[in-house]
């Protein structure tokens, strides 16, 4: 995952680390791009609750769907599913 710079034309710095508490969206697979992207999201949180929400729905319906991560790319659910099982994925908060 890519770490965001700190300034304007700075370089991204890569840790390593996941970024689970970046802002994320998740979006219908095929809802298209454009100057209404941000308005065709069906749910937004954070990285790691995106990827909750795609996990708890059944397996075949989870492929019309996709994350959009704020400043990196889109994850497909293949990918979030792969990354739910990552060793540091953060546990699920009581509430």
């Amino acid at each position: 995952m890519a770490d965001h710079p700190s300034t304007s034309g700075g370089e991204t710095l890569n840790t390593g680390e996941t970024a689970w508490n970046d802002r994320a969206a998740l979006h219908a697979k095929d809802d298209g791009v454009g100057v209404f992207d941000g308005g065709k999201a069906l749910g937004r949180g954070t990285f790691a609750e995106m990827i909750r929400h795609l996990a708890m729905l059944p397996e075949e319906e989870r492929a019309g769907y996709v994350i959009e991560k704020a400043g990196d790319r889109e994850y497909s659910a293949d990918e979030a599913m792969a990354l739910a099982s990552h060793p540091d994925f953060p546990a699920q908060e009581p509430g």
